[in-house]
């Protein structure tokens, strides 16, 4: 970070990686409004965004899920093959669990919709660029509700805890490891790891994998 202008205060240099113009002057006019944050580079497209990252690396990235080409995503994974990406948080206008997982396994901080407030967006750059996990905090409200209660997840508390060795399971699940593969790094039969994740299913109230791993950060396990 440089020495920012108001003394002892640093500036966070942001990258801003968006196929739409108007977004990334959005984000820009945003963050100018905060003094200790600024945007430091501006990318279109993923390929442009490999070129400047190469010579240049901000201390948070803010990133596109979606866009022509490279994705957001596929731009996460190539940063960190040729050596690791900064801080990075995952900017989309679709409340989208899969690539929320996708992205955590890209190694992302956070994933926010595009409709954050000023506020929240410079909490969520300045709490990425000091290391900080943002996926429960940084996720808005219409993703939560989903979460806890919309659809197919229960509107109760969780009755049972998850032990410990589910605790294990589930965050092997977030990571996109099968069955055989838990097995595999856990110790126990491919049959045991198949009844943790049923129980896990059945405590959080869920139906499948991706919800497991969605509540399972909103409670706090992962």
């Amino acid at each position: 970070m440089d020495e920012g202008v108001s003394g002892s205060r640093s500036v966070i240099r942001v990258g801003v990686v968006d196929d739409q113009a108007l977004v990334r002057s959005g984000v820009r006019g945003l963050l100018e409004l905060t003094g200790d944050i600024q945007v430091a580079l501006e990318a279109a497209d993923g390929a442009e965004a490999l070129e400047r990252l190469a010579v240049f690396r901000p201390d948070v990235l803010l990133l596109d899920v979606r866009m022509p080409g490279m994705s957001g995503i596929e731009l996460l994974r190539a940063l960190n093959d040729r050596g690791g990406a900064p801080p990075t948080i995952l900017l989309t206008t679709f409340d989208d669990d899969e690539a929320l997982l996708a992205g955590m396994r890209a190694g992302a901080r956070g994933f926010l919709l595009k409709d954050i407030s000023l506020e929240r967006l410079a909490d969520a750059v300045r709490r990425a660029e000091a290391g900080e996990a943002l996926f429960r905090p940084g996720l808005t409200e219409r993703v939560l509700a989903g979460v806890r209660g919309g659809g197919d997840f229960p509107k109760l508390d969780l009755l049972e805890r998850l032990t410990g060795r589910e605790v294990e399971v589930l965050a092997l699940m977030a990571g996109g490891f099968n069955n055989r593969e838990i097995a595999d790094a856990l110790g126990p039969s491919e049959g045991t790891i198949k009844n943790h994740v049923s129980s896990i299913l059945s405590k959080l109230g869920v139906r499948d994998r991706v919800r497991a791993v969605l509540r399972g950060l909103e409670l706090g396990y992962i």
